[in-house]
């Protein structure tokens, strides 16, 4: 059983506990911008580090990245350990793994558009009822087609294709609106102006790779670049979201285990929830409560306790409030909702204390051995043993470089065939006078749908009858296109691993997608 660490003190010397065994009954941070949140955040990332389990945090401000440096005491820290009564932490950075979804601050992260799937991206879209049913019905003809969705360019394709066929779809699924159609690609111009391209393709991130120890024991620490993503709140929520769900679906049930195979913050936690319709929410709902039993601790960091739903609020056993202002009427019925999430303490009046809080301190109200919550007590959150603030971009580039396991695995994108390149070879196969309107159409929308990725299409359009056959050969040995849009290990792959990503079969064309990703909101299925 790992031992319980002092996460803040009170003003008598008393130690406030945190019980690792108890970390994946999730948690909550809440407090003022200034308050001290990232402090706390990242003196629980250290502490978790130093048992072995493996952290993953979005550092908003860059002050995150400190922790990859082993911290040093200044006078004004020196005076604060002073007045609290605290003593001097032993200085030690902890091992850290930088991800950027550009590429520019850390090893790039990518998802493809069938990972993700409608429900997901209908929230990035912002799209409304019925847009989201008919991007549903896109994603399905995809599948019984056997056409991968990789990249922006792959959906562009698409939407497209089934807009101009939409005569020949109708009886199979249903009316299909060009104008929702039209409104979804309006949707992808935003976010493609918005940098999101880069975030849909491969090679796409393996979770595993965010489950690492290092050679002494300690937890990676992975921390993802999110100064510039956090600009665009839909695609960075969006992206947290998905990887909640590739942790959900892909790690086992442990049941509740003495640590927890990982600890999840999710900062700036209100962008999550902002105007998510209804089904979302439950969906989100229902992967917090479940995703416990595989060990995860999930813990949302936000200025209140009404940023996050009921639902998922009553989840969050572990909570540590810092001060919030009360200036206004708004900021008043704040402070008492705050006040009314704590287990009350005779002692202290809550919301009194939550307005008066110094930089630093907290209330705090965490779950003893027991899984109870612990009376709430006022106290000093200890100082980070590594470094308060962010550090150099020489410093980030050397701590890049020694990731040897990672360097040089996600920064080369790959294109390989998907639903581009197949639309623009039927269309060239179909272009005479038999073909469907949608079919003489597909290769001029393809073109249109290609951008800067017409080459590497071209080359999938000309290949001829021998190099299919050869290419069949090389799939049975070295793989095949698995039915995520990830790739599916052949004979050779097979032999070296113990299990592939995913498994298909000749019946259905139905692509596998994660509890947030799928069109009939299910687990996943084979295909």
């Amino acid at each position: 059983m790992a031992e319980p660490f002092v996460i803040a003190k009170t003003s008598v010397g008393k130690d406030v506990l945190f019980h690792p065994a108890l970390a994946n009954r999730h948690g909550l941070v809440t407090g003022a911008t200034g308050t001290g949140k990232t402090v706390t955040l990242q003196v629980l990332a250290e502490h978790f580090s130093r048992l072995g389990v493996p952290v993953f945090l979005a550092d908003v401000k860059g002050d995150l990245s400190g922790l990859a440096a082993a911290g040093s005491p200044s006078p004004k820290l020196r005076e604060w350990l002073k007045g609290t009564g605290m003593a001097e932490p032993a200085w030690a950075a902890s091992p850290v793994v930088f991800w950027d979804v550009f590429g520019r601050r850390g090893f790039p992260v990518r998802a493809t558009i069938s990972d993700l799937g409608p429900l997901i991206l209908g929230r990035l879209f912002g799209l409304n009822a019925t847009q989201q049913g008919v991007l549903a019905l896109v994603f399905k003809i995809a599948d019984d087609n056997g056409l991968l969705l990789l990249d922006l360019k792959d959906l562009r394709a698409m939407l497209q294709w089934v807009g101009d066929s939409a005569r020949q779809f109708t009886t199979e699924y249903g009316n299909v609106s060009v104008a929702s159609i039209g409104a979804i690609q309006r949707a992808l111009v935003e976010i493609d102006q918005q940098g999101g391209a880069a975030f849909f393709g491969e090679p796409m991130l393996n979770v595993d790779d965010l489950l690492q120890i290092d050679a002494r024991g300690l937890g990676i620490v992975n921390v993802l670049s999110a100064e510039e993503l956090i600009r665009s709140p839909k695609p960075y929520a969006t992206f947290l979201l998905w990887l909640l769900s590739e942790l959900f679906e892909r790690l086992p049930e442990v049941g509740d285990p003495d640590r927890p195979a990982l600890v999840f913050f999710f900062d700036e936690a209100h962008l999550l929830f902002d105007e998510a319709p209804a089904p979302l929410i439950e969906k989100i709902e229902q992967v917090v409560r479940l995703i416990r039993s595989k060990g995860v601790g999930v813990y949302f960091v936000t200025q209140s306790p009404g940023d996050v739903p009921e639902t998922v609020l009553g989840q969050l056993g572990n909570r540590v409030q810092h001060a919030l202002r009360a200036f206004t009427p708004h900021d008043q019925k704040a402070v008492k909702t705050a006040a009314d999430t704590l287990r009350p303490n005779p002692k202290i009046d809550t919301a009194r204390a939550i307005s008066e809080l110094a930089v630093g301190e907290a209330l705090v109200s965490l779950l003893d051995e027991h899984g109870s919550p612990t009376v709430t007590e006022r106290a000093w959150i200890v100082p980070p043993a590594s470094r308060m603030g962010p550090i150099a971009e020489p410093e980030r580039a050397a701590i890049r470089k020694k990731a040897t396991a990672l360097y040089g695995q996600y920064e080369q994108a790959v294109d390989r065939e998907s639903a581009y390149e197949k639309l623009r070879t039927r269309a060239g196969a179909s272009s005479g006078p038999g073909g469907s309107p949608g079919e003489r159409s597909a290769k001029a929308l393809a073109e249109r749908a290609s951008g800067s990725s017409a080459e590497g299409a071209a080359g999938a359009a000309g290949a001829g009858e021998a190099g299919r056959t050869g290419g069949l050969l090389s799939d049975i040995l070295f793989g095949t296109t698995g039915p995520r849009g990830g790739k599916h290990d052949g004979l050779v792959q097979s032999a070296a691993k113990s299990a592939a990503r995913s498994v298909g079969s000749g019946l259905g064309r139905a692509i596998l997608r994660g509890a947030l990703g799928s069109i009939l909101g299910g687990t996943r299925r084979s295909r």
